[in-house]
């Protein structure tokens, strides 16, 4: 039976925001956000399902082999998903050929990951660690497409929050019972309070706050859509300050 329309859409759902927010602070950032920048929105956000399934194929096919068809249902998605990550990918390598290298360099991250879910690690934290390096990165993609310069700062804001989400939302999920996590996530975000405060000292404030959550929220039994919403509310506001701030 071919896969359902919805079961093409990856269930990471923590990893939208991290898709995008970078992406359309970079664009909004830039001196002329246009169509260019929705192409490479869409090839981005394809290019990711298309990976996704890419790789869930090869964890199912090592996991699962004496039910091939558990790994059989990615495939479509994937190709599907591949070829359309081209047509929209191919028209702006054209026209931006130096977006290829941006391509060159996300594809360690992308081999890491790949090599992960191989092994049936996903959850690992340095799994999640090495996938916010490309998704901050997009930040100077999109910053460089529409005319601007390269936005470090920006940039290293979105790789310190995003990196911190990965300690914190296993602390309120998978290791909500690990003291090690939590004392691990709660001393990372006080350090990237004080990193965020060099790159801007207003950059303090919502990093307080995110520091706050990691400390506080942790062990109260909150449900995933809460927390999912709190990360929602958390990812807006790293982009409001932002676009804010710079």
């Amino acid at each position: 039976m071919p896969p359902k329309k919805a079961s093409w859409i990856p269930d990471q759902h923590g990893a939208w925001a991290m898709l995008t927010v970078p992406f359309l602070v970079g664009t909004f950032l830039s001196p002329e956000p246009g169509r260019q920048h929705a192409l490479l929105l869409a090839a981005w956000l394809l290019g990711y399902a298309a990976v996704f399934h890419a790789q869930q194929w090869l964890r199912l096919r090592r996991v699962a082999a004496r039910r091939p068809e558990v790994a059989r249902r990615h495939v479509r998605p994937a190709l599907v998903l591949g070829a359309a990550t081209a047509l929209a990918g191919i028209p702006l390598a054209v026209l931006q050929p130096w977006l290829l290298l941006a391509g060159a360099a996300a594809a360690p991250c992308v081999a890491v990951n790949t090599w992960f879910a191989w092994l049936g690690w996903e959850r690992a934290l340095v799994n999640g660690l090495v996938a916010v390096v490309p998704a901050c990165g997009m930040l100077l993609v999109a910053a460089r497409l529409g005319g601007g310069g390269l936005p470090w700062a920006p940039a290293a804001a979105c790789l310190l929050y995003f990196a911190g989400t990965v300690p914190y939302v296993k602390t309120m999920i998978r290791e909500r019972n690990s003291f090690t996590y939590y004392r691990g996530s709660v001393a990372y975000h006080a350090a990237a309070t004080a990193l965020a405060a060099l790159l801007s000292p207003w950059l303090a404030i919502p990093f307080a706050g995110y520091l706050a959550r990691a400390a506080v929220l942790p062990g109260r039994g909150l449900r995933a859509p809460v927390i999912g919403a709190v990360e929602l509310v958390c990812s807006a506001a790293l982009s409001v300050s932002l676009l804010l701030i710079y």
